[in-house]
C-alpha cells in the first residue's frame, strides 16, 4: 500500500490518495479517503475520518489549487480518447473539459517528469503531456500511398514511421514531453511554443508583478542526443529554464524578432550540470532547486545531492546570468552521528513554514529516512524527526506550521503521526509529535500477532582492512538492518536470509516491506545490508564502489554475515540470500565466490553478464561507470572492444559458475530493460547444464520491478517456498 496527502480549505481538511494491489484485476486500486483536522486549545489534534473511502479510477491525478478551494482530476485516456480535465468545488464537478489526442496525449503522472501547476489566480493550469503523436506512413497493396487515411479506410494500413528513441526502463511508447497550458474557464489549451531539443518536466508558474509577463520555470534534458535510460537515474545532465508562458500578454510593443526571443526559454541554471524539482518561496524572491552534480559529473546513477537558490525578481525578466547560492552542499565524510548530506530527497509541492525560509523535508540519513528543516538563507539543516528513533519518517503534507507524517520499520506498520513546531531559533527547528488513529492500515489479528513478535535493530559492520588508499568516509562502518524473533527457542537462531538491494547506489532503509514482513512471518531472520556504495553515508563512502563491484561490495556482504555469526545471531549453517537488480549480480557473485556459504539463493531481475548486458540495457553507461570508476566516463563507447569485454567477463559473476553449486532461483520479467532477461537466462542454463538445481520464473509482462499485483505476490510466496524447500 502507498499513500501521500494534500490539504484544503487552509488546511482543515486533508484528502489521503491510497494505492491498494488488487489481486484478481492485477492493478493497483486507488481510493481517496478524507479526514477532518479539529485542534483543541492545548495544542491535541484529532483527525475525524469519512466512514468509507471513495475509488478513484485509473489514470486519474488530482491536484488541488494554491488556496484548496478547487480541485482538478485529470482522467487520462485509454488508446485514442481524449483526455478529460475536471475541475471541481467543495460539492459538484464545476467544469469539464476534453482534450483531443489530436491537441496531446496522456497527461504525465510518472514523479519524475510529471508536473501540474496553478498559477496564483487559478486561471490558468500548466502541465506536462505526451506530445500528439506523429503521422505514420499509408500503404495499400500497391505500396506507398500519398495523402491522409483513416485507420477503418479499408485496402490500406498504417505503417510503422521512423524509430523514436525513449527514456528506457518504463517509457516504451510514451512520446516526448511537452509543456501545455489550460485555460480553467474556457477548457482552451495551448502548447508552450519556442522549447526544441528538450525533453520537459516538473513546470511551475514563476512569481511575477501584476500586469507583467507571465513565466513558466521547467526542467530540460537534452533530448537531441543519444537517450540512456532515466528512470532511477539521476545521472542525466539537466537544468532549469523560463519560458515565456502562452496565454500571457506582454504590454510592450515588440518586433518580430524580439518575440522569437521572448518566446525562447532562459536557461537559468548555466554552471550546474545538474538543476531539478524548482520550488519558490512564498514571497517571491527565491527559487529552490535540487542537483545531483555529483551523480551527473562521476556519471555513478544516484548519488549526495545539494540543495541550491537562484534570487529571483518578480519585476524583471529571468536572467540566465543569475548567481547560483550553494545552500546545502554535497557532504563528503559526515561526523558520526551527523547530517551525512541529502539523498533521494522528497519535496512537497509547498514545503515551506510560515516564516517564509524554511522548507521541510525527507532525505536518507544512513539506513533510516529522516524528516528535516532547511533554512535556505543559513543553509543550517536540522532533523525534526526523532533522533533516537530506528524507525523510517516519511514527510505526506504540512499544515501550515504543523506536519503530517508517517512512520514504520520493518517489523511495525505504518503509522500516521502530527507534529507541532515548537521551537524555530536560529539554532534549531523542534517539533512535538503526536500519534494519531487511523483507518488506513489495520491487519488482521494474525498479521498483528506475527509481527508483534519481530524486532528490527542497525548494526554498525567495521572495515577489517583499511589500507592507505581508502579515504575516510570509506573506512568508516557500514550498516546492516537485523530482523528476528523476540523470542530465541532453546538458544537456536532462525535460518537467515541475507536481502541485497540493487542500485548500487540505493539504500533500503529501515521501513515496512509487506513481501520482507512476509519472509520474517514464516520463520526467517533477516540480515540487510547496506554495503559500501549504498546511500545515505556520505559521498566518499558512495564513491568508493565504482571500479570495485563484484570484489568490494561481495567483502561488505561477507563481513556482514561473519559479524552476525560472530554475535551469536546466525547460524552458518542456515543461510539464505536474495537479491534483485545489483542485488542480483551480488547474489549471483556470493554463490560463486563462496559456494559453500549458502543453502539457498533466490534473485529477481539480476546482473549476471555485463559483456551480454552492455549491449542490450537502457544504460550501458553504468557498465561503464561501475566496472572502470573514474575512467568510466571517458573510455565509454557503444562498440566496446576486446580488451573492455574481457574486464566485463571478469567481474562478471558468469566468471564464477564453475564453482556454483548454490540451488537457486530467478523470477525474471520479460519486459526488463534496465537487466534484460538474456544474462538471467544465460546464467540459468549454464548452471542446468552443469547439473545445478535451478528453477525459473518468468514474468511476461513485468518489467524491471516486477511489481504488477499478480507477479509480486507470486515471485515472493515462491521464493518462500524455495527456501523452506532446500532447509527441510
Amino acid at each position: 500500500m502507498s499513500l501521500f496527502c494534500f490539504l484544503l480549505h487552509k488546511g482543515s481538511q486533508c484528502m489521503f490518495s491510497i494505492s491498494q494491489p488488487n489481486l484478481f484485476a492485477n492493478k493497483n486500486r486507488r481510493y481517496i479517503l478524507s479526514s477532518y483536522i479539529s485542534k483543541g486549545s492545548t495544542n491535541g489534534v484529532s483527525f475525524q475520518w469519512a466512514a468509507f473511502p471513495i475509488e478513484m479510477p485509473g489514470g486519474s491525478i488530482m491536484v488541488p489549487s494554491s488556496s484548496g478551494s478547487k480541485l482538478l482530476v485529470v482522467r487520462n485516456p485509454e488508446k485514442d480518447s481524449p483526455t478529460k480535465f475536471e475541475i471541481w468545488g467543495p460539492s459538484q464537478v464545476e467544469k469539464e473539459f476534453h482534450v483531443s489526442p489530436s491537441v496531446h496525449g496522456s497527461v504525465y503522472s510518472d514523479g519524475w517528469f510529471e508536473g501540474i501547476s496553478w498559477n496564483d489566480d487559478e486561471t490558468f493550469i500548466a502541465y506536462v503531456a505526451e506530445e500528439p503523436a506523429p503521422s505514420k506512413p499509408v500503404f495499400t497493396n500497391s505500396g506507398y500511398k500519398k495523402g491522409n487515411s483513416s485507420d477503418k479506410e479499408c485496402g490500406s494500413w498504417k505503417g510503422q514511421g521512423d524509430w523514436e528513441e525513449d527514456w528506457g526502463e518504463t517509457y516504451p511508447g510514451k512520446r516526448e514531453p511537452a509543456i501545455f497550458v489550460i485555460n480553467v474557464n474556457s477548457g482552451e489549451v495551448h502548447p508552450v511554443e519556442g522549447i526544441k531539443r528538450l525533453s520537459v518536466g516538473q513546470v511551475v508558474w514563476a512569481p511575477t508583478s501584476k500586469g507583467l509577463q507571465q513565466y513558466l520555470v521547467f526542467v530540460g534534458w537534452p533530448s537531441d542526443t543519444r537517450k540512456f535510460g532515466i528512470k532511477y537515474c539521476y545521472n542525466r545532465p539537466c537544468a532549469l529554464y523560463a519560458v515565456r508562458a502562452p496565454f500571457s500578454k506582454s504590454e510592450d510593443h515588440q518586433s518580430e524578432t524580439n518575440a522569437i526571443e521572448e518566446a525562447s526559454p532562459v536557461k537559468l541554471t548555466q554552471r550546474i550540470s545538474s538543476a531539478f524539482f524548482p520550488r519558490f518561496s512564498p514571497d517571491g524572491k527565491a527559487l529552490v532547486f535540487l542537483s545531483a552534480k555529483s551523480s551527473v559529473d562521476s556519471w555513478v546513477h544516484s548519488a549526495t545531492q545539494s540543495l541550491h537558490r537562484i534570487d529571483w525578481s518578480i519585476d524583471r525578466k529571468p536572467s540566465p546570468d543569475a548567481d547560483i547560492v550553494d545552500v546545502v552542499p554535497v557532504v563528503m565524510c559526515p561526523e558520526d552521528g551527523c547530517f551525512p548530506g541529502l539523498y533521494s530527497v522528497n519535496f512537497l509541492s509547498k514545503p515551506w513554514l510560515s516564516d517564509g525560509y524554511t522548507m521541510i523535508v525527507s532525505s536518507v540519513w544512513g539506513s533510516t529516512e529522516v524528516i528535516l528543516s532547511v533554512n535556505v538563507l543559513s543553509g543550517k539543516v536540522s532533523r525534526i524527526s526523532p533522533g533516537n528513533s530506528s524507525f523510517s519518517w516519511s514527510l505526506l503534507a504540512l499544515d501550515g506550521d504543523n506536519i503530517i507524517a508517517f512512520c514504520s520499520s520493518p517489523s511495525d506498520i505504518p503509522e500516521i503521526k502530527y507534529s507541532s513546531i515548537v521551537g524555530t531559533s536560529s539554532a534549531e527547528v523542534l517539533a512535538s509529535w503526536q500519534d494519531i488513529t487511523s483507518p488506513i492500515y489495520r491487519c488482521s489479528e494474525k498479521v498483528t500477532s506475527l509481527l508483534s513478535s519481530r524486532q528490527s535493530s542497525s548494526i554498525k559492520i567495521p572495515i577489517k582492512d583499511i589500507s592507505e588508499n581508502l579515504t575516510a568516509g570509506a573506512s568508516k562502518p557500514y550498516e546492516a538492518i537485523f530482523v528476528s524473533s523476540k523470542c530465541k527457542s532453546h538458544d537456536l537462531c532462525d535460518p537467515l536470509i541475507v536481502v541485497l538491494h540493487g542500485g548500487p547506489h540505493f539504500i533500503t532503509l529501515s521501513s515496512f516491506s509487506k513481501s520482507l514482513a512476509f519472509l520474517c512471518s514464516i520463520g526467517y531472520s533477516l540480515l540487510i545490508v547496506n554495503y559500501r556504495g549504498s546511500l545515505g553515508f556520505g559521498e566518499e563512502a558512495l564513491q568508493s564502489l565504482p571500479g570495485k563491484i563484484g570484489s568490494q561490495d561481495v567483502n561488505d556482504v561477507l563481513a556482514a554475515i561473519d559479524h552476525v555469526i560472530d554475535m551469536g545471531l546466525a547460524d552458518p549453517s542456515k543461510i539464505n540470500v536474495l537479491g534483485g537488480s545489483h542485488g542480483g549480480f551480488l547474489t549471483t557473485h556470493l554463490i560463486g565466490q563462496a559456494p559453500d556459504k549458502f543453502a539457498a539463493a533466490a534473485t529477481r531481475n539480476p546482473v549476471c553478464s555485463l559483456p551480454l548486458m552492455v549491449g542490450t540495457t537502457d544504460i550501458p553507461d553504468w557498465c561503464y561507470a561501475e566496472m572502470f570508476g573514474h575512467l568510466g566516463k571517458s573510455m565509454f563507447t557503444e562498440a566496446p572492444s576486446s580488451e573492455h569485454l574481457a574486464v566485463f567477463h571478469s567481474k562478471s559473476p558468469i566468471s564464477h559458475i564453475s564453482k556454483v553449486k548454490t540451488p537457486i532461483l530467478f523470477l525474471l520479467g520479460a519486459k526488463d530493460l534496465r537487466a534484460p532477461i538474456c544474462t538471467g537466462l544465460q546464467y540459468a542454463r549454464a548452471l542446468k547444464e552443469k547439473g545445478t538445481e535451478v528453477k525459473v520464473l518468468l514474468f511476461p509482462e513485468d518489467n524491471h520491478a516486477i511489481d504488477r499485483p499478480q507477479s509480486d505476490f507470486e515471485s515472493f510466496l515462491n521464493i518462500g517456498v524455495w527456501f523452506k524447500k532446500h532447509f527441510k
